[in-house]
């Protein structure tokens, strides 16, 4: 049953088009009053009518504005009643209809959840119009203090996996200078995979790693911060190349959630005079090298496989180091596959590495070092993808001050 008013007044704020209410009402009678009622009021709004609970969850949809409800229907009746009501509605307002001798139970159902409740006999048209737009004002606006609520949630929640994700480097070196950046992908607001850290130990070297868990989301990203902490343990602890990694891939095979959960790591150690580094790849792409001779990747063999595979298939062996020449004046650029794997216009062709270092070649010889550095180069893989990158994106710079 429905009914469309000759007359129409404004709409209600945040609903486009025409407001549909179902009223729950088994009093035939009562159940007409209500539609002349709203049809002299001259709210544009379309009825539809149950007589019972179980034909109301039969009418019931996403698209209902506004529930009316009355209090006693023949399979239901009371509070016990409002909360079933209360349970199928979703983001519908619900007002209560109670008889005279009721009213107290009207206050109550508002304390239990509906927006509002009404007295049977002493509603005119303009009070139930009035009474329903308002009804859904006030549920929209519970749902977007609850949206708040949550956000704010979520907000607090990534708060704590970024200062796990992305930390502060533990460095004591004034001739050294650190950069990082960590961008999510266009499709999350909420931090990936991609991790990161910097240590400096007793002995003076430095040592630099970067990881990627494969997968996006909340268990990727608290897998990254257990690696990365379990990273810079070993670190301090004095583990070092193949040893440290196999030690991580057995973490990682224990607190992932999935066989199938993999991670790629670049690790390097710098030596104490600051002129040579050995690296370790793991399925990762290799760093830039920025010294004299220009910018280039590093070596990208050997290498070892990703982490990841069953423990007892692992040994340190599995992922050889090489020894990198760094030069006076140098600056190693670590960072994630998201930065290589943009698409270079419409066709289906990839950055890859070797386009990352004509970028840096040429961001280097206008001037840019550190900061702006890395910025330039985001923002210019971002240019030529044409649009915002779908993965996550670390970057990690560590250069001699002369560099910067």
């Amino acid at each position: 049953m429905s009914t469309t008013s000759d007359h129409t007044t404004s709409a209600v704020p945040g609903i486009d088009g025409r407001l549909r209410l179902l009223l729950i009402e088994d009093d035939p009678g009562d159940a007409f009053l209500v539609e002349e009622l709203l049809a002299e009021s001259g709210l544009d709004v379309e009825i539809l009518h149950a007589r019972t609970l179980e034909e109301a969850r039969r009418r019931m949809t996403g698209r209902i504005h506004c529930v009316l409800a009355d209090m006693t229907l023949p399979d239901a009746g009371g509070l016990d009643l409002l909360r079933e009501v209360l349970k199928l509605t979703g983001r519908a307002a619900v007002v209560v209809l109670t008889g005279l001798a009721d009213a107290h139970l009207g206050v109550r159902a508002v304390a239990l959840g509906a927006e509002d409740y009404l007295v049977k006999g002493e509603v005119d048209g303009p009070l139930l119009a009035r009474a329903i737009r308002y009804a859904i004002e006030r549920k929209r606006a519970e749902e977007s203090e609850r949206r708040l609520v949550e956000a704010r949630i979520v907000s607090r929640e990534n708060a704590r996996l970024e200062r796990g994700l992305l930390p502060v480097p533990l460095i004591d070196d004034d001739s050294l200078v650190h950069h990082a950046r960590y961008r999510p992908g266009r499709r999350r607001a909420l931090l990936g995979g991609d991790f990161y850290d910097t240590v400096q130990t007793a002995d003076g070297s430095v040592h630099l790693m970067i990881g990627d868990v494969c997968g996006h989301g909340p268990d990727e990203a608290a897998l990254g911060v257990c690696l990365r902490m379990a990273w810079r343990t070993l670190v301090l602890a004095g583990h070092t190349g193949g040893e440290l990694l196999s030690i991580l891939n057995t973490v990682l095979v224990h607190e992932r959630r999935s066989d199938e959960l993999f991670t790629t790591v670049c690790m390097v150690t710098v030596d104490p005079s600051r002129r040579s580094a050995r690296l370790h790849l793991a399925g990762h792409p290799a760093p830039l090298l920025l010294n004299e001779a220009g910018v280039n990747a590093a070596p990208e063999e050997p290498a070892g496989p990703a982490l990841g595979l069953p423990v007892d298939l692992v040994d340190g062996t599995l992922w050889p180091g090489i020894d990198i020449e760094l030069g006076a004046s140098w600056g190693l650029m670590l960072y994630t596959d998201g930065l290589i794997e943009g698409r270079i216009g419409q066709g289906s062709a990839r950055l890859g590495t070797d386009g990352l270092v004509g970028l840096a070649r040429t961001a280097v010889q206008e001037g840019a070092s550190g900061d702006a550095l890395i910025d330039t180069l985001v923002s210019r893989v971002e240019a030529l993808n044409g649009e915002a990158l779908a993965d996550d994106v670390a970057v990690l710079l560590l250069a001699t001050r002369e560099r910067t």
